[in-house]
């Protein structure tokens, strides 16, 4: 386990970090979006709601979305890049099951949805990478 002088150099100065911060803010605005208008943001994930009446399973989607982001802020302002990363990815089954979700319901004709999910996938495969990887920082070439 990283020590705490360990832990506190890794933060904003890190692409991991802001990584991470970028998605956590998406995911916070994808689900105020859901709360807000479920129908476009059904739209947008993908699989369009039948009637108001389903308005109500676009909400519940939203607060959870909206959780998975809050979750991870605590974890990136205290600095804990071991904690952040475990959770990060284990949040990977969140786009991966979407996609699967998407290609099941839409057909692979749905090329813009199906490269939304996947893409947010394999982008936090990449970020987790980074978050495991010990001290890489966007500044450490320029001798930082």
């Amino acid at each position: 386990m990283k020590t705490t002088a360990t832990n506190k150099q890794w933060g904003m100065r890190s692409a991991s970090w802001w990584m991470t911060m970028v998605i956590a803010g998406g995911i916070i605005f994808i689900g105020a979006r859901f709360l807000a208008y479920p129908s476009a943001g059904a739209e947008g994930f993908g699989i369009p709601l039948s009637s108001p009446a389903d308005f109500p399973f676009g909400r519940i989607k939203g607060i959870r979305d909206i959780f998975s982001g809050v979750a991870l802020l605590p974890l990136l302002l205290l600095r804990m890049r071991q904690a952040t990363a475990w959770v990060f990815t284990a949040a990977i089954i969140v786009p991966a099951t979407d996609c699967m979700i998407v290609l099941a319901t839409n057909g692979p004709g749905d090329i813009a949805h199906l490269l939304v999910h996947g893409g947010t996938a394999i982008y936090m495969g990449v970020t987790s990478y980074l978050l495991f990887k010990p001290r890489l920082s966007i500044f450490d070439s320029f001798g930082d």
